[in-house]
């Protein structure tokens, strides 16, 4: 077995449920463009691509086509990429719209979004006890590997207890969403905070929203952290400049991660990392 001791998981999402050609006309939002750019993405050295959808109008979807258009794009090319897709792209669904994706596509990685909250001030982001209970026994028939997303400190209490109940299984994988309106703010401390809450022999990664985007991306990397990037999270490569493509990020972080002394996993790397066997 090779050393991963000094590999870091770089996970880029491209796509997401907010950013539209009017904020950026780079970002990719449709099957085809969507499954180009995460090519792309894999051959600058993305380990993993988490994966949003949208509906013909653009708007946020978990419409089912959309997600098997967009996987056998990817999986119909030498792309060997980690395949991440998200359970939580439009609110207010049938917990059965959520993860019918996951029984059919069986993705390596799905979200698990472990707690609800107010979303952006306006709605509710509903993750019922219900249905994280619906979601990680999906998971378990499908051997798809939970990322247990974490917007609050109290999800990771909620982890623990589905992992107790054995809804959840070990090693689990933490992914720190810093940033989002209605959870924990992007600042180092929170991170170093939420850190420190983890259970024993887990894994993790973190993200930070907008602003917050580099500074979490080094504080996670100092801590031993894995990163993700991508117009979900952040269009602007710098202030007041938009990022003309995902790959832009993947590079930059790349050359931050080899300046600090390690490597980004390959996706095979990230597999083995994340204990992910199919």
């Amino acid at each position: 077995m090779a050393n991963l001791d000094n590999k870091v998981i770089l996970t880029v999402a491209p796509t997401g449920a907010w950013p539209t050609k009017n904020e950026t006309p780079f970002v990719p939002l449709q099957p085809k463009e969507i499954a180009d750019e995460i090519y792309a993405c894999w051959k600058a050295g993305a380990s993993i691509a988490h994966i949003h959808v949208r509906d013909d109008e653009d708007k946020s979807s978990m419409n089912f086509d959309k997600f098997v258009e967009t996987v056998n794009l990817i999986r119909a090319t030498d792309c060997d990429i980690v395949i991440n897709l998200t359970t939580s792209g439009q609110l207010g669904l049938e917990d059965e719209a959520r993860y019918r994706h996951l029984i059919e596509l069986k993705p390596d990685i799905a979200s698990y979004d472990c707690g609800s909250m107010n979303w952006q001030h306006t709605s509710v982001f509903e993750n019922s006890p219900r249905f994280l209970e619906k979601l990680g026994n999906v998971m378990q028939e499908c051997n798809v590997k939970p990322e247990i997303e974490i917007f609050d400190a109290g999800m990771i209490s909620n982890a623990v207890y589905y992992l107790k109940k054995g809804i959840l299984k070990a090693p689990l994988h933490f992914q720190f969403v810093l940033g989002a309106a209605g959870g924990m703010d992007a600042t180092v401390e929170n991170l170093v905070f939420l850190k420190s809450l983890l259970p024993e022999n887990c894994t993790w990664g973190a993200l930070g929203i907008g602003k917050g985007h580099l500074p979490i991306m080094y504080t996670a990397l100092a801590l031993g952290g894995h990163v993700r990037v991508g117009m979900e999270d952040n269009i602007f490569y710098s202030k007041g400049v938009l990022a003309k493509s995902n790959v832009e990020f993947v590079e930059r972080t790349k050359r931050i991660v080899n300046e600090m002394g390690k490597e980004i996993a390959t996706p095979a790397e990230a597999r083995e990392i994340l204990n992910i066997q199919k």
